[in-house]
């Protein structure tokens, strides 16, 4: 490895646009590593560069820390996705993305059709949940969840 292939922290920073404190979080989690010169300073691969703005793209598509260390774990040491990588991982990826995008859909529905309705009221709400009807189907935010007020039966 030549010395031009690494770089300071504060230029890893300075290039991907993040605080050198995220860098080093991004570090604690496990997500990049960093060499140390011989003085102990953190060295980190040009290749990081892409490692941290892969991080930064997945943390805007709504992805946990976790699901991100868990795809970037997948490629060998020190190595950013190439070709075949991003194939895979986009793949991966493209299902969990589709089921937020979903969810995010209902829920724009549901309020969209709730404010339309006048009532803002869920306690009292006439036209999607007379008498707690939703909650035939268990606890949590059922229409949010993919129930839909037609499918469930009317109590009493």
């Amino acid at each position: 490895m030549h010395r031009t292939d690494l770089i300071a922290i504060g230029e890893l920073a300075a290039r991907t646009g993040v605080a050198v404190s995220a860098i080093r979080f991004y570090e604690a989690k496990g997500l990049i590593e960093a060499l140390r010169s011989g003085g102990g300073q953190r060295r980190f691969l040009r290749a990081d560069i892409r490692r941290v703005s892969f991080i930064l793209i997945a943390q805007q598509l709504g992805l946990s820390l976790e699901e991100i260390a868990a795809e970037l774990a997948q490629l060998p040491a020190q190595r950013t996705p190439n070709a075949a990588d991003w194939t895979r991982i986009s793949t991966d990826l493209r299902a969990r993305i589709d089921a937020r995008i979903a969810a995010l859909e209902r829920t724009r529905e549901l309020l969209d059709q709730c404010i339309g309705c006048g009532c803002l009221s869920l306690k009292k709400c006439g036209l999607y949940n007379r008498g707690d009807k939703a909650a035939q189907r268990g606890a949590g935010p059922r229409y949010l969840l993919g129930d839909r007020a037609g499918e469930i039966a009317e109590v009493g």
